[in-house]
């Protein structure tokens, strides 16, 4: 039996819309999941496959990323500016309190939300997704100039003949991604040209370099500040932060369920043991569907 269809919708991000897809708009629990950069909601399909159909679950597409709308002539696109995306959607849906899962960009953007957001974050899933690599101190005047370069050249949309071709690309910037998940995100991450030929949804403005980041201290400060459940799920051959850079996260996540748990894998695990990852969701979810959150604080 096929799984249940998920209905597309927009959600309105001051001005800007926002894609959302959605799945038992009356269950529970409520569930929100954040894929990765230059990525798109349908990232999640094979995962969604083997979860509750029974759960509310709902799929976006961050801004400039999948269907959702672009920024305008002139605008850049900053980290924060994603916290804006789940926020709006947590609004424009009526969300309760939502269990967040989030895969690499997806998963660093959960964290953050679940710092500033205790009282909207019932539980937080990562997968392979521990924070940014901000680097040391001394990359800061770096880090400015290449956003300052990056801002002057053109936005670049390459084109491609057919769908199998944009999928090769893929597979070619990322040799784990198995041909199967390359066309899948060739499939649903690409659009025709009036000209025939295929290119990809996403704004090529992402590619750009940030201007800010965080240090480290300044990361291990949000983890600090999450309060709901953290499990961690990574791919053997995944990517990874250095060992005492990895060490310091997890001891700053003071309520993580326990060590991260490994699956065969490259950093898409979840398009390659789609079952399996599913089952960790569903088990950790279930475990925390009564845990209480905070009050929102006052303004």
């Amino acid at each position: 039996m096929p799984a249940a269809a998920f209905e597309s919708l927009t959600v309105d991000a001051e001005g800007l819309p926002l894609h959302v897809r959605q799945r038992g708009p009356q269950g529970a629990p409520a569930v929100l999941m954040l894929h990765g950069w230059l990525d798109h909601s349908h990232s999640f399909d094979p995962l969604c496959e083997h979860l509750p159909e029974a759960w509310r679950t709902v799929l976006l597409d961050f801004r400039g990323m999948g269907e959702s709308g672009h920024a305008g002539p002139g605008a850049a696109y900053h980290f924060s500016d994603h916290l804006l995306d789940i926020e709006a959607t947590l609004d424009g849906l009526a969300l309760p309190p939502v269990h967040l899962v989030g895969h690499s960009l997806g998963g660093i953007v959960a964290l953050a939300y679940a710092a500033a957001r205790p009282e909207r974050v019932r539980s937080l899933t990562l997968i392979e997704s521990l924070g940014p690599s901000g680097g040391p101190p001394t990359g800061a005047v770096q880090r400015l100039r290449g956003f300052l370069d990056d801002a002057r050249r053109p936005p670049n949309r390459k084109r491609y003949p057919t769908v199998e071709a944009a999928a090769e690309r893929l597979r070619q910037a990322n040799p784990t991604l198995s041909p199967d998940a390359a066309l899948l995100f060739a499939r649903h991450g690409t659009r025709r040209t009036p000209e025939g030929d295929f290119a990809f949804t996403f704004d090529p403005r992402h590619r750009r370099r940030f201007g800010q980041g965080y240090d480290e201290a300044q990361w291990l400060a949000l983890e600090a500040a999450v309060t709901c459940p953290v499990q961690l799920l990574r791919g053997t051959e995944g990517l990874s932060p250095a060992p005492e850079l990895l060490e310091g996260r997890l001891a700053a996540l003071s309520t993580l369920a326990g060590p991260p748990r490994l699956f065969e894998g490259g950093h898409h695990v979840h398009l390659e043991q789609p079952a399996a990852i599913a089952a960790a969701i569903a088990a950790f979810i279930a475990a925390n569907a009564g845990v209480p959150v905070p009050e929102a604080s006052g303004s």
